[in-house]
């Protein structure tokens, strides 16, 4: 029998009990300050977790027609431990794409072997603006790929989904942070404070 989805109410509840969804003040990669914080790369040190993550990406795969796809393209490094698992269970060729050439041997950006016409599925954990993805993208059509969706774990809701529209790239998340923020409100795991702070966020993201 066919595993039943994950649903995103466990998905969120997960995610808050390892501490890769928190809940304050923290400085961000940019420099501003945050009203929450995803740190999605500790799901693998937290094997039902993990499977859980993978399963729900493979729902998403599913929805959008395995078939469909040649190729599952990882963005290193987050996105890697998760189109390994998801290529290796949906039986798919898997190759990834760094940011940064190594420097060293063919200097080559992707690592792994495609064919002409491929059609690749770009894999993240997460997308903010859409930067990373679409880096990878180019990569990827410069390799020959076709490229028309990508998918994440979780959409900060920062204009990515929009960015990558304007690329020609679909946006297929699990869940979008506003969903997940707003199961965990409602179960009283996030306070009337800290939840409001992230609404004016993920607001202010989408203007």
């Amino acid at each position: 029998m066919p595993e039943p989805p994950v649903s995103k109410a466990s998905l969120a509840d997960a995610l808050f009990k390892i501490g890769a969804l928190r809940f304050g003040k923290f400085t961000l990669s940019s420099g501003k300050t945050g009203s929450y914080y995803l740190d999605l790369r500790i799901i693998p040190s937290y094997p039902k977790v993990y499977a859980m993550v993978v399963e729900a990406y493979k729902g998403v795969v599913g929805r959008l027609g395995a078939s469909e796809f040649d190729v599952i393209a990882g963005v290193a490094t987050a996105g890697v431990t998760i189109s390994s698992p998801l290529a290796f269970l949906l039986k798919k060729p898997m190759v990834y794409v760094r940011r940064e050439n190594k420097g060293h041997g063919l200097g080559k950006l992707m690592e792994g072997a495609v064919l002409p016409g491929w059609k690749a599925l770009v894999v993240d954990d997460v997308v903010t603006t859409g930067e990373s993805i679409a880096s990878a993208v180019e990569v990827l059509r410069k390799e020959g790929c076709r490229v028309t969706d990508a998918t994440v774990l979780v959409d900060r809701l920062e204009g990515g989904e929009g960015n990558l529209r304007g690329i020609g790239v679909k946006l297929s998340p699990v869940a979008q942070v506003r969903e997940l923020i707003d199961i965990l409100y409602e179960a009283g795991k996030v306070t009337k404070r800290d939840y409001e702070d992230v609404l004016r966020q993920v607001s202010g993201g989408q203007k």
